[in-house]
């Protein structure tokens, strides 16, 4: 079992309505329908896409898509399997596994898993949420158990993730990494590189370490990624000018 998560009446709400559930507010515009299910007080929205303009990093194509979805589920530490160990300085009971859509590569519609800081929890939908309708991009979503922990295999993968109680990868003594909170992401680690040293982490991400040629799930300034975390005030990793961290979007700044 992932957690409490039984569905209960379903509700439809018209758009000049907001809607508040889980600690977020789901402000809608006037094309838009909502469909709403209410769950064990969470409230779950589904919307349906209204097909916009292709801007630079999204996918292009007129495919309208339909019914973006979340859900929130408490976690164990079976689940967090080697993510998470005694010592953490977060516990299970401070995380929650969202369940939720989004927009590969082929701009299809699929649903992946992240592990986040229960906190977080409204910020991290409403930046998902919008980069769904926007079709922008992400290779794939899965919690870093799945491998085993190891953030290195998980950027190979060009894997989204967020929680995995890890040190931060830099110089200087021993620290926590913001992903050891689960107030951290990683988007699309080969299209958004760490370099570090003036080396890409992971290799794949070589060619991705000029920023100037921008490519769909690439993070950039003004971009649609960039602009939906900092629509809820989460920093950039790409703006620390000595190792820019691509890939990084924290709650915290660090």
């Amino acid at each position: 079992m992932l957690g409490d998560s039984r569905v209960g009446s379903l509700t439809s709400y018209d758009s000049t309505m907001g809607l508040r559930g889980a600690g977020v507010q789901h402000q809608v515009r006037k094309e838009r329908k909502w469909r709403v299910i209410v769950s064990s007080g969470l409230m779950v929205a589904a919307a349906t896409f209204i097909t916009g303009t292709s801007a630079r990093g999204e996918i292009a194509g007129a495919t309208s898509l339909t019914l973006f979805s979340f859900r929130v589920s408490t976690v164990d530490a079976a689940q967090l399997g080697a993510t998470w160990r005694p010592g953490c300085p977060v516990g299970p009971n401070q995380l929650r596994l969202l369940t939720m859509d989004y927009v590969n590569f082929q701009g299809e519609s699929r649903v992946g898993t992240m592990v986040v800081a229960s906190k977080v929890v409204g910020a991290v939908v409403k930046i998902f949420r919008t980069l769904y309708d926007h079709r922008f991009p992400i290779h794939s979503m899965a919690p870093e158990s799945q491998f085993g922990g190891h953030d290195p295999l998980s950027m190979a993968a060009d894997n989204t993730s967020s929680f995995n109680c890890r040190r931060a990868v830099a110089n200087g003594p021993p620290q926590w990494s913001v992903h050891a909170y689960g107030e951290a992401i990683d988007v699309n680690p080969v299209q958004n590189p760490y370099v570090f040293d003036g080396v890409a982490q992971p290799a794949a991400g070589a060619s991705y370490m000029s920023r100037t040629d921008v490519r769909p799930g690439m993070a950039e300034l003004g971009g649609i990624l960039n602009n939906a975390f900092a629509s809820v005030g989460w920093f950039w990793g790409g703006r620390w000018s000595a190792s820019p961290d691509y890939q990084h979007f924290s709650a915290t700044g660090g």
